[in-house]
């Protein structure tokens, strides 16, 4: 069955690791009748949590989709993982949904992944809302927590359950919009019976908080709720439609999904308040260069952007796409805007986790699924052929962990790098590439544990063995001082010879200005032909310093005198004549290496400050500043070699309980000397001499 526009709810859930997400998605599940036994993380089945990595984890690893069908309407559920790890799913979880439902432990509050999911919902401007979890804990608080959400969020919550109990008095939650109580039952779901008086005043405190939240969805019921003090049960109905869609409060929930408590009156509020995806938008670029916030509108012509690629083994090629625009259908054809080529449509699905379910057509708002579509990647965006247009890819961030990957058996390297690849197309916080200069394959991703799963996977599926180590610093050389030298290349053999001398001077320039060349020779001493020889010769001399063989940056290179041979002379001579020339005058010049520093900025409890100050100092870090972001989550931000941030993944994971994160980028080289330098040289030379006994 395929759904209209109208008739479609997205809803994604995300927090912090261990707050309860997949027990959630479970239990929604069985709530709305999808399957008929709801399993736990530990058994290992259930519907979101399906891979073999995921099962031996017991974590989430991937983004999982479902749908349940509840009053007429369709919710879509995407389940996301908790790991910082795996943050691209949880991006492009909240790309493809309207609402997002923040999951909370009422024992711990808001903790760091929890702030950094609020991040991204504020960067996009998403309606939200919060779940807090586990109620039935010795230690669960629910008013504790709403302060917790209130100081560290920087928002008025607005509570639209409230909890009968806590810990082993816990009963059940009350729906204040609707006015009902729901009891956990020995099995089964939640029943529904009259509000206990005991929390009658409670009730009646909270909904007049709901009918403020409700006056803010325009200002005719402002003006109604300024004049009566009240609104009607229709006007508060609307208004929170409203006011939600706009992002103007928080709606806050609680139960205890494992006792199927919180369940039917959260997909109540789904179905009758939960943000319509007519009501949201998402950016594109026309193609004339603007770019333009794209209603999601079902009477337009076909758009959609695929948001996930997977590779499964019945299915073959998977890919997300959530349509936007119109409607798609299947055996149909349309434009791959991204690769300027069209694009044959067979047959479409939604699906329950793993399960597919074929339907014949999907609209504007709807979440779906094409499969073996050899060529459609993440990110691509597809349309009708005649109304082109380019959805802005996925923001996501840098990949902060690297190593250095081969296979153990020569023969695995093609196969290893196909399926690392392919890796990266399934996880675009993945990147996989050969680095020339360290002569290496590296792959990147957001940490150890994603990157060990990536490999693990690999090995366990295709059979590879591989090996990793610490990948090797890219550094540069460059030159102190001014010096000169020339070189006279001279070869005679049977016939013509090889003639060329050349006279250079070689300066430094400020870091960063890379390279420059200067032709001040006069007089014709070498042939204006020759010229693009000698400077051929430079760059060949300037791939491989003179100390460690990096890459020689920013010199000043000029040519000021030569001579030629009327017949012996040629481009090759004169290059070959630069080459050694330059390499003679950097020998004088006080070479001296560069390392790559970087930019890194931390996020850490305020308690980890210490430590992480310190670590950063042994780290040859340079400070350049701190500052408070609220939640008790303190920012720094400082200057570190990179060479020193290899394994800070581990580092800080280490430091701060799992709890910290960073990001980082180039920013500059600078000069490194003593004994720094001298392992660094002693490094490059023991890799060239392994290399040559390749």
């Amino acid at each position: 069955m395929s759904y209209t526009t109208d008739l479609i709810k997205n809803l994604s859930l995300a927090g912090h690791g261990g707050t309860g997400k997949t027990t959630l998605f479970e239990r929604l599940l069985f709530a709305g009748g999808v399957i008929q036994k709801p399993e736990t993380v530990e058994s290992g089945k259930t519907v979101s949590d399906a891979s073999p990595e995921e099962i031996e984890r017991k974590i989430s690893i991937y983004a999982a989709l479902a749908h349940i069908d509840w009053k007429g309407k369709k919710i879509n559920v995407l389940d996301t993982p908790g790991s910082s790890d795996f943050i691209g799913d949880v991006i492009l979880s909240i790309r493809a949904s309207e609402f997002t439902l923040v999951t909370v432990d009422a024992r711990s509050g808001v903790q760091i992944e929890t702030l950094k999911i609020w991040r991204i919902l504020n960067a996009r401007g998403k309606p939200r809302g919060i779940y807090i979890t586990k109620m039935d804990d010795d230690r669960a608080n629910f008013d504790a927590t709403l302060q917790d959400i209130k100081e560290k969020l920087k928002i008025d919550p607005v509570p639209f359950f409230l909890p009968m109990g806590a810990g082993k008095d816990y009963k059940g939650v009350i729906d204040v919009l609707n006015e009902k109580a729901y009891f956990v039952q020995n099995d089964g779901l939640e029943k529904e019976g009259p509000i206990p008086a005991e929390y009658k005043d409670a009730v009646n405190e909270a909904r007049q908080r709901l009918i403020e939240a409700a006056a803010e969805g325009d200002d005719t019921l402002m003006e109604h709720y300024i004049n009566k003090g009240s609104l009607e049960a229709e006007e508060m109905h609307t208004g929170l439609i409203e006011a939600l869609a706009e992002h103007k409060y928080v709606p806050v929930f609680c139960g205890v999904p494992l006792k199927n408590s919180g369940l039917i009156p959260l997909l109540d509020f789904v179905s009758d308040i939960g943000p319509d995806p007519r009501t949201a938008s998402d950016t594109a670029v026309l193609p004339d260069g603007t770019e333009k916030a794209v209603a999601i509108d079902p009477e337009k012509p076909f758009a959609g952007f695929v948001i996930k690629t997977t590779y499964d083994q019945f299915s073959g090629k998977i890919s997300w796409i959530k349509l936007f625009k119109g409607k798609l259908h299947a055996d149909s054809e349309v434009f791959n805007v991204t690769e300027n080529k069209k694009e044959k449509i067979g047959k479409l699905y939604i699906c329950q986790g793993k399960k597919l379910e074929e339907v014949q057509e999907l609209y504007a708002g709807d979440i779906g699924i094409i499969t073996k579509s050899a060529s459609l990647k993440t990110n691509e965006t597809l349309t009708d052929p005649a109304n082109p247009l380019t959805f802005v890819p996925l923001r996501l961030p840098e990949p902060v962990h690297s190593v250095a990957v081969n296979a153990v058996q020569k023969r695995d390297e093609d196969k290893l790098g196909e399926y690392l690849l392919r890796a990266t197309e399934e996880d675009k916080t993945l990147r996989y590439e050969y680095n020339t200069e360290t002569k290496e394959a590296v792959l990147s991703g957001m940490g150890e544990l994603h990157v060990n799963i990536v490999l693990d996977k690999i090995k366990q599926n295709q059979k590879i063995e591989v090996q990793t180590h610490i990948p090797r610093v890219a550094y540069r050389e460059t030159i102190t001082k001014k010096a000169g030298a020339e070189y006279t290349h001279k070869k005679q053999t049977g016939g013509h010879g090889q003639y060329g001398k050349v006279v250079l001077e070689i300066a430094p320039l400020p870091r960063g200005e890379q390279y420059r060349f200067i032709n001040a020779i006069f007089g014709g001493a070498i042939s204006k032909g020759y010229i693009p020889g000698v400077e051929k010769g430079i760059h060949e001399a300037m791939n491989n310093g003179v100390l460690a063989g990096y890459p020689v940056v920013d010199v000043e290179v000029k040519l000021v005198d030569g001579k030629e041979h009327p017949v012996d002379s040629s481009e090759l001579a004169f290059k070959l004549a630069a080459r050694n020339a330059f390499k003679e005058a950097m020998k004088q010049a006080s070479p001296t290496l560069l390392e790559p520093i970087m930019n890194l900025t931390v996020f850490v409890e305020d308690k980890y400050m210490g430590d992480v100050m310190s670590d950063l100092s042994g780290k040859r870090g340079k400070i350049l500043g701190q500052q408070s972001i609220g939640g008790g989550i303190e920012e720094i931000r400082a200057q570190v070699p990179q060479a020193e941030l290899l394994r800070y993944s581990i580092d800080l994971r280490s430091m701060t309980s799992g709890t910290g994160s960073f990001s980082v980028e180039f920013d500059h080289y600078a000069p490194i000397s003593g004994k720094i330098a001298e392992e660094v040289i002693k490094a490059a030379q023991a890799f060239r001499v392994q290399e040559a006994e390749e």
